[in-house]
C-alpha cells in the first residue's frame, strides 16, 4: 500500500517530466527555423562536385502513405560489396520535410549486400531520394514519389 506521501512523489516526477517534454518542444522548432538547411543545399552537400548516376539503386515503398508518421523504405543498391569496390553509405533526403537528411548508413564489404530497410516520416507528398556512394567515390542516385495522405513532421508554428 502507497503512502499519500509517495503518490505525491510520483505525482511530481511525472509532472516534472512532463514540463521537461513541454519546454523542450519551442526548442525543437526553434532548431528547425535555425537548421536551415535546404533539400538543395543537403544533396550538393553530400554530392560534393560529383555528378551522380542514375542506375543501381531501387526503392521499394508504398506509393500511397495513409500516415506519413511511418513510411515504410526498402533500398537495395547493385554493387559487388568487395574490399575494392563496395557501397560505403546510403543517404535518404526528402524534399519537403523540415529537416532534408531524413537518415545516413554506413556500411562495409563485410555487410555482403548493400541493402537497408528503414521507417521514415514525410511531412505531405514528396520524392524520396537516395544516394549511394561507394568506395570508388561514385554516386548513384534513386529517387521515388510517395503519397501521404495524413502528414507528420508538422512544424509547431
Amino acid at each position: 500500500m502507497t503512502t499519500h506521501r509517495a503518490r505525491r512523489a510520483i505525482m511530481l516526477s511525472r509532472r516534472t517530466a512532463i514540463a521537461a517534454a513541454a519546454a523542450l518542444l519551442p526548442w525543437r522548432a526553434g532548431a528547425q527555423a535555425a537548421s536551415g538547411e535546404t533539400f538543395a543545399a543537403a544533396e550538393q552537400a553530400i554530392l560534393a562536385g560529383r555528378v551522380p548516376v542514375t542506375a543501381g539503386i531501387s526503392l521499394d515503398t508504398p506509393p500511397l502513405s495513409e500516415n506519413g508518421n511511418s513510411v515504410d523504405l526498402t533500398i537495395k543498391v547493385d554493387s559487388p560489396m568487395t574490399a575494392d569496390d563496395h557501397v560505403s553509405s546510403i543517404y535518404v533526403l526528402s524534399e519537403k520535410n523540415p529537416f532534408p537528411r531524413v537518415a545516413a548508413f554506413h556500411i562495409g564489404p563485410r555487410a555482403g549486400r548493400a541493402e537497408v530497410a528503414t521507417r521514415i516520416r514525410l511531412s505531405e507528398t514528396q520524392s524520396i531520394v537516395v544516394l549511394a556512394e561507394t568506395s570508388k567515390g561514385i554516386v548513384h542516385r534513386g529517387t521515388r514519389e510517395v503519397i501521404v495522405i495524413l502528414g507528420a513532421c508538422v512544424d509547431g508554428g
